[in-house]
């Protein structure tokens, strides 16, 4: 039997708030489809991840807030955002598509 194909681009119908789809996930990792719809975190509400997360813009543009200032995503930006940093997302298009993975640091890695 052949694999399942998934279209990164699908519409999700009469959608007015960000969906998400977990594509693959593994012992250490998880990856997610996130279309966004123009949706944003609310004012009050911060990311605080236990790991850290790779996330790549697919389609169209966003912007992340940082504590410490915001950065303006365009198709095909990509970010590793580490653990424990807290950030939001403060804009995104109506067409935003975004991958995320998930997954745990090696150890090795910070040494």
């Amino acid at each position: 039997m052949p694999p399942t194909v998934t279209s990164l681009f699908q519409k999700d119908e009469n959608v007015d708030h960000e969906v998400m789809a977990t594509i693959l996930s593994g012992h250490s990792f998880r990856l997610e489809r996130i279309a966004s719809y123009g949706a944003a975190s609310p004012g009050d509400f911060w990311y605080d991840q236990d790991k850290p997360e790779w996330v790549a813009l697919i389609r169209g543009s966003a912007a992340l807030e940082f504590l410490d200032g915001t950065l303006h995503l365009h198709s095909g930006d990509c970010l590793v955002i580490d653990a424990h940093l807290k950030h939001r997302v403060a804009s995104t298009s109506r067409d935003a598509i975004w991958m995320a993975l998930h997954f745990e640091a090696d150890s090795r890695e910070s040494a």
